[in-house]
């Protein structure tokens, strides 16, 4: 049974930091594409970041240079270090585990960006 669960969220100021991380149950890291994807109310859930088995990582124009998504196959997780934020970076995040026709979501954790 593969679960994924968010922690990390909560509420920010501009400008500054915080790391979301995924865990993982389920042998599914060195296979699956692991992803962050992100829903701002009234806005379609949107991909933030993705790094593939073989570690290569792409990222949405917006949060280019500002966010890092890593992941530890050891530890089983995926993190996405998100720096320099903005208050448009408002939304429930949402970790994701993709492979072929096949697609796994966690619960989501709620992100505000707010002074």
């Amino acid at each position: 049974q593969v679960q994924l669960v968010e922690s990390g969220g909560g509420l920010v100021q501009p400008g500054g930091s915080l790391r979301l991380s995924c865990a993982v149950s389920g042998d599914i890291l060195r296979t699956y594409t692991m992803g962050w994807y992100r829903q701002a109310p009234g806005k379609q859930r949107e991909l933030v970041a993705v790094v593939s088995s073989g570690d290569s990582t792409d990222y949405a124009d917006s949060v280019k240079g500002r966010f890092t998504i890593s992941r530890d196959n050891t530890r089983n997780t995926v993190d996405l270090q998100m720096n320099s934020l903005k208050p448009e970076d408002t939304a429930v995040y949402y970790c994701n585990a993709a492979w072929l026709h096949i697609r796994y979501w966690g619960q989501g954790t709620q992100v505000t960006v707010s002074s």
